[in-house]
């Protein structure tokens, strides 16, 4: 009897854990209900820089988010740090976060932040820009 062992780093298992499936108090939408928002919404990639010049959403704003809380649906927000200067200052704007897709924690959490600083008309793209292009 042959026994194998398979090593994974643990950031790679700790990078595959998928994000929440609801948002409250925003709205998650489709890459397709996304694209009827471009020009009616300010689109923020929460990806890495290098990533944002590989590529983005057309008008999209680059916020990468420096997360150091854990990946949970209730993560501690004060962790985390988020250049809000670059958002509207009307808080009735809509804002669309994506990210890497459903492991993009990022995006979920720039969400969660937006909304917990009184911003009413936020959206995720769970989906993120890898299913944007796929999408054509």
């Amino acid at each position: 009897m042959m026994v194998l062992f398979v090593l994974c780093p643990l950031q790679t298992l700790a990078e595959k854990i998928i994000t929440p499936a609801t948002l409250a108090g925003g709205s998650i939408v489709s890459v397709s209900e996304a694209k009827e928002l471009l020009g009616k919404a300010q689109f923020y990639d929460m990806r890495k820089v290098i990533n944002f010049g590989k590529g983005h959403v057309p008008g999209a704003v680059s916020i990468p988010l420096n997360s150091k809380s854990e990946k949970t649906e209730n993560f501690d927000v004060a962790k985390d740090e988020l250049d809000m200067t670059k958002f509207p200052q009307d808080k009735k704007s809509n804002l669309v976060f994506y990210s890497d897709g459903p492991y993009g924690w990022k995006s979920y959490k720039a969400s969660v932040i937006a909304i917990k600083n009184g911003y009413s008309n936020v959206k995720w793209m769970r989906d993120g820009f890898e299913s944007w292009t796929k999408a054509g």
